[in-house]
């Protein structure tokens, strides 16, 4: 297992610790995550620690692809590995922050259906020899969504101090790119789909 295929199953242990944090009844368990007020925003520090995890492994599904590229360790292995460390990372945090009131439910719904139809094209094409590249707008998706998340475990400061939710807008521009990636996805394998040469 080389370096970036380490950095990539980083990402997915990182990935376990947040959703056990998010998830874990600790007020059952006699463990009180504090609270504070911070010019007005009231903040958990449950939210805040899974914010910092959730930051490193976002930055891991970056620094693995560079030293990949860098250091041409590029593997299938590690191609399969950082797809499902991506949606490992990004859908059930969607739906537990959903599920908790932080994001509108609209969004993991739209965000799962959108990974269930491209992965249908990447498993046909697989299954006929062909490999799908990742699109831009899907990178940007990515990139929009951790950024918005990342905002949502921050109570969207400093910019809930002005009044702007950039942390939602950003959130609904990744579904509106991931909506968008999909129908590229499709556009550009539909002879392949529908099986024609």
């Amino acid at each position: 297992m080389n370096l970036p295929t380490k950095i990539t199953v980083a990402r997915l242990v990182l990935t376990v610790f947040i959703i056990i944090l998010l998830c874990v009844p600790f007020s059952s368990l006699g463990i009180v995550f504090p609270k504070f007020d911070i010019n007005g925003v009231v903040v958990e520090l449950q939210y805040i620690l899974s914010g910092v995890l959730f930051i490193i492994a976002s930055l891991t599904d970056f620094l693995d692809g560079y030293l990949a590229r860098k250091n041409n360790q590029v593997t299938d292995t590690g191609k399969m590995l950082d797809a499902i460390c991506d949606k490992a990372l990004v859908n059930p945090i969607l739906i537990i922050l959903a599920a908790n009131g932080f994001v509108p439910v609209i969004v993991p719904v739209v965000y799962v259906f959108r990974d269930i139809i491209v992965d249908a094209i990447k498993m046909e094409a697989a299954s006929k020899g062909r490999v799908v590249a990742a699109i831009k707008s899907g990178k940007y998706k990515t990139a929009f969504m951790m950024v918005g998340i990342s905002l949502v475990f921050f109570y969207n400061i400093p910019f809930e101090y002005i009044g702007i939710r950039v942390d939602l807008c950003l959130v609904y521009l990744a579904c509106i790119l991931s909506v968008i990636s999909a129908y590229q996805y499709f556009m550009l394998n539909k002879e392949l789909i529908f099986g024609k040469k």
